[in-house]
């Protein structure tokens, strides 16, 4: 452990300071309003020194041109351009989501609540940099076990324990699963680090028992990781937790399993283990053909807006996997295309996941907005009216709804342009080309088909909004926390759709840095002036 990885890592020691400070202060000093302010400043200061780190260190570079894309710092860190991503995303959406806590409602204000919060954002930051399996796996359980918590505390009635002890006994599960992939993957290649399984399983014949077992780790890895993605046949728990929740609740589990789920699968299974790419896509294609069509069709007939919009994530995981199908058929093809057009498929998921997480944030922030007191918008009938009685707040949730649809201009529509342009952009020239290509083309048509299925239940949300006549007329008592959140998204969602090439580069960058060989090089501390 030197000073330049404890550097390294500030960030994530700010959250954790800061998380514990919450914890012990909140049962001495009582108190409930305050600590959402409090981890909104831990958030701000980690933003700070997030920025800092890479302005305050001297990346060896590995050649007088171009800095090296991927460094290995303290062995089990790896810190690139894709943890830089993530780290950031992460950091900004917390940010969103304690702004949704500091409501009226008591329970979500408690010091239990944001510590257990902070810790999940804490455990998401971990896994965008994780090179190690058993810090991977500790910064997931850092994710899950602060989520039972939330769950707990979000509301106090019979709905709300019951989904939290759905989620509780399934994520146990899926853990359960995913260390057994661990296991494997371990026992094919004799070590936990990431870049020492890739180096072991290059080479490796396709009739080894290394590569059997790999295999074995594969389908583990990718089930334990599909529950937190909610992709089918692992998705049966969101409709009932969702919908036992509070819209606040729904929010986080929407937005940050999804995230730690995709950084964990292209840290595991695209980067990290060779010679799989011919399983991988087909695994990834079809649990994305049969996640996306189950999640839209069964959407269509959901009247609980957060049970629709649980069915909505599901069918969100299901374009994502495309992204990761599409980069494994890529790494796989023995004649890649290197072409302008060519859209790598890690960088279209990291893309559409960020316009994914700011548009569903945003929806469940209007939501929580619109809430009075402890009584929650449930119905999607309930919002009827609301763009006489309510206008910007309708305005903003239209803008989430069209973007999740895809709808252009908007971030949604470029995400998904992103992600069917990977799926036909696969080169399998000398790989079984036609076969391939067919199923890649079929892929990228049924998740047009699906956008057009997904597009008559969020226009039915509008339509709703717009066209029936309110059922009354009640003041939003959600707080000014979650109505800025709410429109804090908004404006980041119209502005992506405008302006899609910063962040695109931004997964671009991602991918590639993720791709990079690692190197055994740790940065400098800047010279302070």
């Amino acid at each position: 452990m030197s000073t330049e990885t404890v550097y390294c890592l500030l960030p994530e020691m700010i959250l954790a300071a800061v998380a514990t400070f919450i914890f012990i202060a909140g049962a001495v000093m009582g108190g409930r309003g305050i600590w959402s302010f409090v981890a909104a400043g831990g958030l701000l200061v980690a933003m700070f020194a997030l920025y800092r780190q890479y302005t305050g260190l001297h990346w060896p570079q590995a050649d007088a041109a171009e800095p090296l894309l991927s460094i290995r710092v303290g062995g089990p860190l790896a810190i690139d351009l894709l943890g830089q991503y993530v780290r950031w995303l992460v950091l900004i959406v917390g940010l969103l989501f304690v702004l949704i806590t500091a409501s009226s409602s008591a329970h979500v204000q408690a010091p239990e609540y944001v510590g257990s919060l902070l810790v999940a954002i804490l455990g998401l930051m971990l896994v965008g940099t994780a090179n190690e399996l058993v810090l991977l796996f500790v910064s997931l359980e850092l994710i899950s076990i602060p989520t039972y918590v939330l769950l707990y505390l979000g509301r106090r009635d019979m709905a709300s324990q019951e989904a939290a002890t759905k989620y509780f006994f399934l994520s146990i599960l899926s853990s359960a699963l995913m260390l057994y992939g661990f296991s494997f993957l371990y026992g094919a290649t004799g070590s936990t680090q990431l870049t020492a399984v890739r180096t072991a399983l290059e080479g490796t014949s396709a009739t080894s028992g290394a590569l059997v077992f790999a295999r074995l780790a594969l389908v583990f890895i990718v089930a334990g990781l599909g529950f937190k993605l909610a992709a089918v046949p692992f998705h049966f728990y969101a409709p009932d937790v969702y919908q036992g929740t509070t819209n606040g609740n729904a929010g986080i589990l929407a937005a940050l399993p999804k995230i730690a789920a995709i950084v964990a699968l292209v840290r595991i299974v695209v980067v990290a283990m060779p010679g799989l790419e011919t399983y991988g896509w087909r695994l990834a294609l079809i649990v994305a053909l049969l996640t996306m069509t189950l999640g839209n069709v069964l959407a269509l007939w959901q009247d609980n807006v957060r049970r629709l919009l649980a069915y909505s994530s599901i069918a969100h995981g299901g374009y994502m996997l495309i992204g990761l199908a599409a980069a494994f058929a890529s790494v796989g093809s023995a004649d890649i295309d290197d072409s302008a057009t060519h859209i790598d498929g890690v960088a279209a998921a990291l893309f559409y996941l960020a316009v994914y997480v700011l548009a569903t944030t945003g929806a469940f922030a209007a939501l929580a907005y619109l809430g009075r007191g402890e009584k929650q918008i449930d119905g999607v009938d309930e919002l009827a009216g609301l763009g006489r009685t309510h206008p910007l707040a309708a305005l903003s949730l239209a803008t989430f709804m069209f973007s999740l649809a895809g709808i252009p201009p908007l971030a949604g529509f470029w995400g998904k342009f992103t992600l069917f342009s990977s799926a036909l952009s696969v080169d399998a020239a000398g790989v079984d080309p036609s076969p391939m290509r067919l199923w890649f083309l079929g892929l990228a048509v049924v998740g047009v088909v699906n956008a057009a299925i997904a597009a008559a239940y969020y226009l039915r949300i509008v339509s709703v909004m717009y066209f029936r006549a309110p059922l009354a007329t009640p003041r939003a008592q959600g707080g000014l926390g979650a109505g800025l959140a709410m429109l804090v998204c908004a404006v980041l969602v119209v502005l992506a759709g405008l302006l899609p090439d910063p962040l695109l580069r931004g997964a671009n960058s991602a991918s590639e840095s993720a791709r990079a060989p690692i190197q055994e090089a740790a940065p400098r501390l800047a010279a302070r002036e």
